[in-house]
């Protein structure tokens, strides 16, 4: 039956892709000296006005098309921004562009070389055809995704994100990356994977390496792990993928009723400070302003209104005449604040002007007019 629902999950993610904005080109690589094929997925509605992250895949054959339907899933359900994913084809090539010395497990012959081809032609090259954001993860399983990590050692890492699925690891690796992790300066996502029924030496080493990663002390990182019960060493990719995706970009995503009750609520400061600061995180990762959505704006409203923080409401008029400058939502939100404030001639006011502009949410004219004629009933106007 896990068969038959697995090749469902396949045949879905084929045929959400089967409409896509999908390319296969053609790399003249110099440093590796031969051509090399890679496929581009770029989002339908592409503006160079926008920037967009990049996700590198390797084993393009068989992980590409399932990064594609997961990223246009979660994008399309603003749970992740519209991304660029390029996929590089390895099957005929796959043992030499890994290849490492037994001596110091470091990239050696067309290992080395493939390591420079990423790095210094195919990104290079992606970044003068599209607006690529600073925020880029590579994604690999198996032998690949013991290569993504040479990626990491560098001074100043290429990627911000990798995600190692079931890696068969070289020799001292498992402390090589826990090392490296406690010593980044940058902002970091590390996704790692395996199973129950993964190939008992992977299982092993990933197992060990997980234990040392637990112990990280670098608050720069941000580590993800998960051992599915499920899945043999190569399903474990159909698994993971979403998973990986779905928490590397959790800070995207619009506040949750768990993150309304656990963090919101609880944020040590004016509530309205939440929304800024979570903005302002994606801004600094992904290196582009995402414009404040109507859910998250509303609910830190509601947290500010249910813990009284007044202050809050007014810093919120200030943020919706700024993002929503057409709508009644931040004279609304002022006149509400002078109102508890004990101001009601300016309160009332400023409803009439809430009430001259467009309605947006569960503000209306009626209500803003309600609002008014109360103020004038309890005061006698």
């Amino acid at each position: 039956m896990r068969n038959y629902s697995l090749l469902a999950i396949t045949m879905l993610l084929f045929v959400a892709t089967g409409f896509s904005q999908i390319k296969k080109n053609t790399i003249e690589s110099y440093k590796l000296g031969e051509k090399r094929d890679i496929r581009i997925y770029v989002p339908e509605d592409y503006s160079a006005e926008k920037t967009y992250p990049l996700i590198v895949v390797l084993d393009a054959e068989y992980l590409f098309e399932s990064f594609v339907a997961t990223s246009k899933f979660y994008s399309q359900k603003d749970e992740m921004p519209q991304s660029i994913v390029v996929g590089i084809e390895q099957s005929k090539t796959r043992y030499d562009d890994c290849f490492y010395s037994d001596s110091d497990g470091l990239p050696d012959k067309k290992g080395s070389l493939f390591f420079e081809f990423i790095g210094m032609e195919l990104i290079p090259q992606l970044e003068r055809e599209f607006n690529i954001a600073k925020f880029k993860a590579i994604a690999g399983h198996d032998t690949t995704a013991n290569f993504l990590h040479y990626y990491l050692f560098k001074k100043e890492p290429l990627f911000s994100a990798y995600i190692a699925m079931s890696p068969t690891l070289a020799p001292e690796m498992e402390q090589n990356i826990t090392t490296r992790l406690n010593s980044v300066e940058y902002k970091e996502f590390y996704y790692l994977s395996t199973s129950a029924q993964d190939d008992p030496d992977n299982l092993g080493r990933i197992s060990m390496l997980n234990g040392n990663l637990q112990s990280l002390k670098n608050d720069k990182v941000e580590y993800y792990y998960d051992n599915f019960q499920d899945g043999d060493h190569y399903s474990i990719a159909a698994y993971s993928i979403p998973r990986a995706l779905n928490k590397i970009f959790k800070i995207y995503k619009p506040i949750s009723v768990k993150e309304y009750r656990e963090q919101l609520l609880s944020y040590d400061g004016p509530v309205y400070e939440y929304l800024v600061n979570k903005y302002q995180s994606i801004e600094t990762l992904f290196g582009f302003k995402k414009p404040i959505t109507l859910n998250d704006f509303m609910a830190t409203y509601s947290g500010s209104k249910k813990k009284e923080d007044w202050e809050s409401i007014k810093g919120l008029s200030e943020i919706a005449k700024e993002e929503y400058p057409d709508t009644m939502l931040g004279f609304y939100l002022e006149a509400e604040y002078l109102e508890q404030m004990g101001e009601p001639k300016k309160a009332m006011r400023t409803y009439e002007k809430a009430f001259g502009m467009q309605e947006i949410d569960f503000l209306t004219r009626d209500h803003a007019m309600e609002k008014i004629d109360k103020i004038k009933q309890d005061f006698g106007w």
